[in-house]
């Protein structure tokens, strides 16, 4: 079993190996919350499935050069929308420090997007979890999101609904191009 790797600003490649697989984004916040997104990584590794998975947290980015912004902006923005799957996670945080607002922005954008998996997932500390579930209980009464999606409060249940799905739904090639 493959999990191939895909971290910003690199392109996912939509004519070669990487492209094979289911492909999820990991969704949820970066600056001054943990590194969430290689445990979540380690945890789709040791489940054995087959994915592609998408990471905008970078090894390394300047927040203060402009050009990289722009790059990171649009990387995101390519790789959410072609994402088989997108799991979001938002971990506990200082409110005084960030509520990962972009997050938040991208996932009301994904519940608008019927056409991926989205799941979701709020530590008990993250100071907006109230307002996730409320949007989510939103989407589902506008049938937006499918009422099976529930708010997970661990980063490992979260995960482990992103290995059921792909278990559960046989991904079948070719997947459409986005442009550009």
């Amino acid at each position: 079993m493959v999990v191939r790797y895909v971290e910003a600003p690199h392109q996912a490649d939509q004519r070669g190996d990487s492209f094979r697989w289911p492909a999820v984004f990991l969704g949820g916040g970066i600056t001054g919350v943990d590194d969430w997104q290689a445990s979540a990584v380690g945890m789709l590794e040791a489940s054995g499935v087959d994915v592609t998975v998408y990471n905008p947290r970078r090894a390394n980015f300047d927040v203060t050069d402009p050009a990289a912004h722009e790059q990171q902006v649009r990387w995101e923005y390519r790789h959410l929308h072609i994402a088989d799957i997108v799991m979001f996670w938002f971990p506990a945080c200082d409110p005084a420090v960030t509520v990962q607002p972009i997050a938040l922005a991208e996932l009301y954008a994904a519940m608008e997007r019927r056409h991926q998996y989205r799941l979701i997932g709020a530590a008990p500390g993250y100071p907006r979890r109230r307002d996730i579930a409320l949007q989510l209980r939103s989407a589902q009464t506008a049938n937006h999101v499918p009422n099976s999606v529930v708010l997970q409060s661990s980063l490992r249940h979260t995960v482990n609904l992103v290995v059921e799905v792909i278990r559960s739904h046989p991904y079948q090639t070719p997947r459409a191009e986005f442009p550009g």
